[in-house]
């Protein structure tokens, strides 16, 4: 291993649908290049829920040293319910290496992580695993991503296998024309050659020339020399320069191969990620105020923490992309959403075994501070020099909620804790507790995610409840004008309570909110008194009357009331408030909405009748149908959400698995009459349990 040369850093994303092989791959990384023992172990799924159901729900953070390269990897969850955590890594990234199974092509996740790595403009390389298992086809799969992701960008092979399934046994660079050849023994060591065998012939003489005509495209001077006297004229220096500039400016997107489970291919990767990766010193993120950060060592010191963890000798751990400047032992950063300052007394690099201590990070780094009191996922940190706020991914708000009731008192306090815990971990992970009803209820992107987080809360803090039934996130709304007022009057002892208001309610079109406007002249509610009014309001709106469910799309305007020298307090025009909004509600024609999600369903041809039936049965909305890929169609459709809680299974049931769909919040839209009904007798069968 060379000197590590602190400004060749590289941060890679593993990313991929579950069952693709990112964290086998990261086992053989960890024993090529660190201190594991073998591959299939799952290292870094160190969570108790995690190594139960051998599956990835939380980014795992880890650096290894190549050559002279330091390299930090995130390992990603597989499912798209996890997408706070896959858009945190992906927005702390500056490689994103999307993982294919072999064997199934391009998968829900699969799409999900390519669409919003290109809104992010992030560079992008495909690693198509698992080329030794039976029905693995590279050409199948290398021909889908053309066909699926070729858009303004050029899907191109930088490698191709040298067998098929069981014969599978190296690789050859199309680059440099070199094999690669490795024993049966999961070694991970290669033999170069400088011959291409004759199972991999084919594929050269077809991706080959395609590289290099996608290479040597946006270079004037090796384009013309590549059409007047072919490739001998250009240098592989010239072309890994170029293969470099054409990844990181996202124009082309190479295509690696392998097997993480006969670690064949894992020194390959991390050779192409330190040949043309992206460096972190070549990545610049900005500020809400449009100010540009860069990995400028002399900068004030600026960050974002990427992760939250939590270890059970040491306590609470905050994971740290320093974007600027230098960190080091002693200092103190503010932490700039909370307005509060932390004293750093150590600081470590994310190893595999044992966390490194070191004394300083610089800009490119991604650390580990323990024991930081205010941190939260996504906040900036920075020196008393710097200003600004870093910008961050817009998280998707959590769609299905749950009631959770602990099964002792003296675990109240316990569950409190431990969600919060929780949210700081996940920022689409999020909790209440409604003092009205005595529940704690938890929300989640979906029900997945819900189930993970529940399980984490039983075996990682160890607290005992039972949980209600999933509820959707309705809101309710009103559909004519009125006119309402209330006086609040109340003689106590002393002094009394008086607060009087007139005000008038008026329908908004969807997704408008809340409006308040003060039409209060000649001073008959003072000026004092009137955020008092809006306060009042927005406490009512928290729960309407239909089904207890908060209240939007609603302008409420105050235009008269009255007021006593003596008893007007803030609290009184607030209870005033208040009680006009929900007396108002009453005759406005107070109705429930629903949220409607827009769903891109993926499916083989011959099930588009049969899933097109099963969207009609769910009350959606069928938007357009469009074929993708040869044999696979997209549909495009709105369904509400409520609808959607068993989809998963019975898309699988209708496609035999190879069906996947994404979906995103659109909407709200008034629910029917008749299930307006439903919907509002379980909640009042609920309330009088």
């Amino acid at each position: 291993m060379g000197k590590l040369v602190p400004s060749k850093k590289r941060i890679v994303g593993l990313f991929g649908h579950h069952g693709c092989g990112k964290t086998t791959m990261m086992d053989a990384v960890l024993k090529d290049y660190s201190k594991a023992d073998r591959i299939g172990q799952r290292y870094l799924d160190k969570d108790e829920v995690e190594k139960e159901k051998g599956a990835t729900f939380s980014n795992h953070i880890v650096s290894v040293d190549y050559d002279d390269l330091r390299v930090t990897f995130f390992d990603t969850p597989g499912s798209a319910e996890f997408l706070g955590d896959i858009e945190t890594a992906l927005h702390s990234v500056d490689n994103v290496l999307i993982v294919i199974n072999g064997v199934s092509g391009v998968e829900v996740t699969t799409e999900r992580v390519w669409k919003v790595a290109r809104r992010m403009h992030k560079p992008i390389m495909f690693f198509i695993n698992q080329l030794d298992k039976e029905g693995a086809d590279f050409e199948r799969v290398a021909s889908e991503l053309k066909e699926i992701f070729e858009d303004g960008v050029k899907v191109v092979p930088f490698q191709v296998p040298i067998g098929k399934e069981d014969n599978f046994r190296g690789i050859v660079n199309l680059l440099n024309k070199k094999s690669y050849i490795y024993k049966d023994d999961k070694l991970g060591k290669s033999e170069e050659q400088d011959d291409i065998p004759e199972e991999a012939k084919e594929y050269f003489e077809k991706y080959h020339p395609e590289l290099i005509e996608d290479i040597v495209e946006n270079d004037e001077e090796a384009l013309e020399k590549y059409f007047e006297s072919g490739e001998e004229e250009l240098n592989m220096q010239t072309l890994i320069k170029d293969l470099h500039e054409a990844y990181g400016h996202d124009q082309i997107v190479p295509v690696l191969v392998g097997s993480a489970e006969k670690n064949i291919g894992m020194d390959r990767i991390l050779f192409a990620v330190k040949n043309f990766g992206k460096l972190t010193s070549e990545k610049f993120y900005e500020t809400i105020e449009g100010k540009k950060i860069e990995a400028d060592f002399e900068a004030p010191l600026s960050g974002l923490i990427v992760k939250n963890d939590v270890d059970p000798f040491v306590g609470k751990l905050t994971y740290i992309r320093i974007t600027s400047g230098v960190l080091k032992t002693g200092d103190s950063f503010n932490i700039v959403d909370e307005e509060a300052t932390e004293r750093v007394s150590h600081i470590y690099l994310p190893r595999f075994d044992k966390d490194e201590e070191i004394n300083e990070a610089k800009a490119g780094d991604i650390v580990v501070i323990p024991k930081l009191k205010s941190s939260k996922i996504g906040e900036t940190i920075g020196s008393a020099e710097f200003s600004g706020k870093i910008k961050t991914p817009e998280y998707p708000e959590p769609m299905i909620s749950k009631s959770i009731i602990p099964n002792s008192k003296k675990d109240i306090d316990k569950i409190t804790n431990a969600l919060s815990k929780l949210q700081e971990s996940d920022p689409t992970f999020a909790w209440e507790y409604d003092s009205e009803t005595g529940e704690t209820v938890v929300n989640g992107i979906g029900t997945i995610h819900l189930e993970v987080m529940m399980e984490k809360l039983k075996k990682n803090f160890g607290i005992d409840f039972e949980i209600g039934k999933p509820k959707i996130a309705y809101r309710e709304t009103i559909k004519k004008s009125t006119k309402s007022e209330f006086k609040h009057k109340k003689q106590t002892g002393g002094h009394g309570q008086y607060g009087h208001v007139r005000i008038e309610m008026i329908p908004l079109e969807r997704g408008s909110g809340y409006v308040f406007e003060d039409k209060i002249v000649g001073g008959v509610i003072p000026k004092n008194f009137i955020p008092s009014v809006d306060k009042g309001i927005r406490e009512a709106l928290k729960k309407g009357i239909v089904a207890g469910y908060p209240v939007v799309d609603v302008k409420v305007t105050l235009y008269d009331g009255s007021t006593h020298d003596v008893d007007s307090s803030d609290i009184a025009f607030q209870i005033a408030a208040r009680t006009a909004f929900k007396n108002g509600m009453k005759d406005a024609k107070p109705t429930l909405l629903e949220p409607i999600m827009h769903v891109e369903i993926i499916v083989p041809n011959e099930y588009t009748g049969g899933v097109m039936g099963e969207i009609s049965s769910k009350r959606g909305r069928p938007m357009g149908m469009e074929t993708i890929s040869k044999g696979v169609d997209k549909i495009n459709a709105e369904i509400p959400l409520a609808e959607m809680l068993d989809f998963s299974p019975k898309l699988s049931s209708i496609t035999s698995g190879r069906g996947y769909f994404i979906m995103k919040f659109s909407h709200y839209m008034e629910v029917p009459n008749d299930i307006q009904k439903k919907i509002i007798e379980e909640n009042e069968s609920e309330v009088n349990a």
